[in-house]
C-alpha cells in the first residue's frame, strides 16, 4: 500500500476495533444466551467464547501488504468466535476461498495476504440464519444492535473501498471488493439494509463501484459451482474475466 493507503486503512482498524469492543462491553450478556439458544436445533455444542467479532487478522496488514481484495462475508461463525482464532473465514468456507486463488494465479491474491475480510455484522451466530432466532427472540436492544451494525459496516466498508481506490492514483493498487452471500442480499434476506447502505455510499463514486462484484457465498462450494457453471457456457473467456462478469451479472440482479 501507498502510506496514504496505509493511513486510510489504519484509520478504519483502529474505529473498527473500538466499535467490536464497544458493542460487545454492552451487548455481550444479552447476547451470549441468544446464541447458545440459536444453536440447539441444529447445531453440535461448542464453547461460546466472542460474542461479537473482530477480525485480530487486520492487525497483521502493514504498509508492505499488497490488498488487492475486500471480501465481505455474512458474519462471524463457531471458528470464527473461537478465543484462539477471533478471525473471519478461517473454517471450511475460508479454506475454499483460500484454495481457490492458491489455485488460480491469474488473480494474483493470496487469500490470507492480499486481502481484507469483513463481514456484513460482526455478531456471531453458529449459523447465518441463526440470525433470524436473535431478531425474533431478542430484545429490541438486540435488533437494534444487528441494523445499526449492518448499517455501520456497510457505511465504512464502502468509505474505505472507495478511499483506497482513489488513492492508487500515487502507485497503489485500486482493490475490488467482493461481496459474498448472494441470498441473503435479496428477497426477505438478513442483509437487506446491508445492501441498500452499501449501494447508497457509492452513489457518487462511480469508478469504485465499477469494482464492486457480487458472488454466492463460499460456503457449501456455492461459489465454485457457479463459477464453474458459467466458465463453461463462457469457455472464450479466461477465469478472471469470467468472475467478473459473473460478479456483476449478480450485482444487477441484487442491486435492482
Amino acid at each position: 500500500m501507498t502510506p496514504q493507503q496505509f493511513h486510510i486503512f489504519s484509520s478504519f482498524r483502529d474505529e473498527f476495533r473500538s466499535y467490536c469492543a464497544g458493542a460487545a462491553s454492552s451487548f455481550g450478556e444479552l447476547l451470549r444466551p441468544l446464541q447458545v439458544s440459536a444453536r440447539l436445533k441444529d447445531t453440535p455444542e461448542y464453547p461460546l467464547e466472542t460474542p461479537v467479532v473482530y477480525n485480530t487478522a487486520l492487525d497483521e496488514i502493514t504498509e508492505e501488504s499488497d490488498i488487492r481484495l475486500i471480501v465481505i462475508g455474512d458474519n462471524p461463525g463457531k471458528d470464527e468466535q473461537r478465543a484462539q482464532n477471533q478471525k473471519y473465514l478461517v473454517g471450511q468456507s475460508g479454506k475454499i476461498a483460500a484454495g481457490f486463488f492458491a489455485k488460480n494465479a491469474e488473480f494474483h491474491t493470496d487469500f490470507r495476504k492480499n486481502a481484507i475480510i469483513l463481514n456484513k455484522t460482526p455478531v456471531h451466530t453458529a449459523k447465518t440464519n441463526h440470525l433470524k432466532f436473535l431478531l425474533k427472540d431478542g430484545t429490541a436492544e438486540i435488533r437494534k444492535l444487528i441494523s445499526d451494525s449492518q448499517i455501520y459496516m456497510a457505511q465504512k466498508t464502502a468509505r474505505l473501498h472507495i478511499d483506497l481506490c482513489e488513492a492508487a492514483n500515487g502507485g497503489g493498487i485500486a482493490p475490488e471488493l467482493w461481496l459474498v452471500g448472494y441470498a441473503e442480499l435479496k428477497g426477505k434476506g438478513l442483509f437487506l439494509e446491508y445492501r441498500d447502505e452499501l449501494k447508497n455510499a457509492y452513489e457518487h463514486a462511480t469508478s469504485a463501484w465499477e469494482k464492486v462484484f457480487v458472488f454466492q457465498h463460499f460456503s457449501m462450494n456455492r461459489f465454485l459451482i457457479d463459477l464453474n457453471r458459467f466458465c463453461t457456457e463462457h469457455a472464450d473467456l479466461g477465469i478472471v474475466e469470467a468472475a467478473h462478469e459473473l460478479g456483476t451479472i449478480h450485482k444487477k440482479e441484487i442491486f435492482l
